[in-house]
């Protein structure tokens, strides 16, 4: 069960990788402009907790568009046929 957890984690960060190059070469092609169609949500700034000491910042941005959905999708769909177990 872990070997299949770690594999299906592996094919998502592919998926978002692939996704995030498709998204990127396909932003100026104007049939296939809608796939780099991202929503971008998260921390506007980071947050900073000063403990005079140590200086810790927090933060967190997240960038999906509809590349990446389906190349997440499909990754994990081609390597759930693909592991037989």
């Amino acid at each position: 069960m872990r070997a299949r957890s770690v594999f299906s984690f592996f094919l998502v960060l592919v998926g978002i990788v692939v996704g995030s190059l498709i998204a990127k070469v396909t932003a100026s092609v104007p049939a296939l402009g809608w796939l780099s169609y991202a929503l971008s949500f998260g921390l506007e700034s980071p947050v900073v907790l000063d403990l005079s000491v140590i200086r810790l910042t927090f933060g967190l941005s997240v960038d999906l568009s509809i590349a990446v959905i389906l190349c997440v999708v499909i990754s994990l769909i081609v390597g759930n046929y693909f592991y037989k177990s």
